[in-house]
């Protein structure tokens, strides 16, 4: 039997870290919690409403159109703050739903039908139902029926992180469908913006967007690993994505679903071996019989094992997901969410009609389409419900898939960005529908954790109670 090339550190002998290390490792472990990023949300959304409905409420709306250019002598690219987050710092977050919806097909709930068939029957719910509200009570006027999809969708980040607060006490399927349905939800939206957000494509932007994917594939075909190779294919595909006409950060997705789901090679042997050379050579650097120069090399070629024992979708969602959670998804938010009240009127009936009805497609819509296509489909004996999750747990992830904050801001800034009115009236009942949604799904949350340990503590037997 083989010796292991290690035993259990003891970490006691080793210095305390220094604010800066304390700190580094504070912020990758919240990054992780699920609960932490829709906190960072709500957190720079409420600062954008404070900000927008204050005395400086003229700084909020002038920093978001000061100018930015990029480039060298006549050779500029330049537009507004806003654009630079919302259609090119958004594309890094199109870019991990992308990696998501490339990874769970791969290996995850997507992977068997048999296992996403409900989740999927259930997200076809939660899109028609919330549209079809919409559409009722605004389908007969061509200004604000562009809106119709702003309700549609369920923001991944804030619904998870809501179930996350509920803490333990609750089936682990609840959350795993959930994901599933977001992420269902998430290739809806973007269908839906590609389809009906993006205008008359021109064919001339497909040039260097098929040249920037034939690109990624020459680099995959070599073996290149890691993100940084791909940076300029992304580039160029983003900015053909822009030239066609289509939304640039879709671009996201397709560099998302492009990312390989398999290792460059599943090593153990190699990874051992680069694990005992950078001991040895920290032993021989102790001694004073190895430079500085190679130990940095030695950890460092161990450093890149992971991208060869790890899938890159994986490698590379760990790599984007802090980016992400703590600037690109919180920059949004506070470009996006600071509406001004008072330059929105409810005594205009087109106005009043968007903020509510896409506050109510977002509360009663989503919970309502994804209870019904599910009972349904259950009813057909086309699926059924998880074992541990029942009727209490469907219904909490309809109420939490309301929370449609950063997918349906984006879709309402390409629904109404030609009428500053009707922007901020969407924007706000998708902040006012999505709260509601998350208290909704807390209280309800916290009373089916209750019902569950109260049921099952009278199931538990005196004797062993006892």
């Amino acid at each position: 039997m083989n010796e292991p090339i290690y035993k259990k550190a003891d970490l006691s002998a080793l210095p305390p870290p220094r604010a800066a290390q304390r700190l580094a490792r504070t912020l990758s472990r919240l990054s992780r919690l699920e609960a932490f990023n829709g906190i960072m949300l709500l957190g720079a959304a409420a600062i954008a409403l404070l900000w927008a409905n204050s005395p400086w409420a003229e700084s909020y709306h002038h920093l978001w159109h000061i100018p930015v250019t990029i480039g060298f002598g006549d050779s500029v690219f330049s537009r507004s703050l806003h654009f630079w987050i919302n259609d090119a710092l958004m594309t890094l977050f199109f870019l991990v739903v992308g990696m998501d919806i490339r990874h769970e097909m791969h290996d995850g709930v997507l992977a068997n039908l048999r296992t996403a068939l409900l989740p999927l029957v259930a997200a076809a719910g939660g899109v028609i139902v919330p549209a079809a509200i919409y559409l009722g009570v605004n389908g007969g006027d061509d200004v604000l029926i562009t809106g119709w999809a702003v309700p549609t969708a369920t923001d991944i980040a804030f619904s998870v992180g809501v179930l996350a607060l509920l803490g333990r006490g609750l089936p682990p399927s609840i959350r795993v469908f959930l994901l599933a349905l977001a992420v269902i939800d998430d290739i809806a939206a973007v269908l839906i913006i590609a389809v009906f957000y993006s205008g008359g494509l021109d064919p001339a932007g497909f040039i260097p967007m098929v040249l920037g994917v034939a690109l990624i594939f020459g680099l995959r075909q070599i073996g290149a690993t890691g993100p940084a190779p791909y940076v300029i294919p992304g580039v160029i595909v983003w900015l053909g994505m822009l030239q066609t006409g289509a939304h640039p950060t879709l671009a996201g997705v397709l560099l998302g679903m492009l990312t390989p789901v398999h290792p460059a090679f599943r090593s153990r042997e190699a990874l051992v071996a680069r694990a005992r050379m950078a001991i040895e050579t920290f032993d021989l650097h102790e001694k004073g019989a190895a430079s500085s120069h190679s130990l940095a090399s030695s950890l460092k070629a161990l450093g890149h094992s992971r991208r060869y024992v790890l899938p890159t979708v994986v490698h590379a969602q760990m790599s984007l997901h802090p980016w992400v959670s703590f600037v690109v998804m919180p920059l949004f938010a506070l470009a996006n969410a600071g509406v001004t009240f008072g330059e929105i009127s409810l005594d205009h009936t087109a106005t009043a009609h968007v903020l509510w009805t896409t506050a109510l497609a977002l509360v009663l819509g989503k919970p309502a389409g994804i209870l019904l296509a599910s009972f349904v489909a259950i009813k057909l004996r086309l699926c059924k419900l998880p074992a541990d999750m029942g009727m209490g747990g469907l219904v909490l992830i309809g109420v939490l898939a309301g929370i449609g904050f950063t997918m349906a801001i984006f879709v309402a800034n390409l629904a109404f960005e030609n009428d500053p009115e009707l922007l901020g009236a969407a924007k706000l009942g998708v902040v006012a529908g999505s709260a509601l949604a998350a208290v909704a799904g807390l209280l309800f949350g916290m009373l089916l954790r209750r019902l569950r340990a109260n049921a099952s503590s009278s199931e538990t037997p005196p004797e062993t109670a006892a």
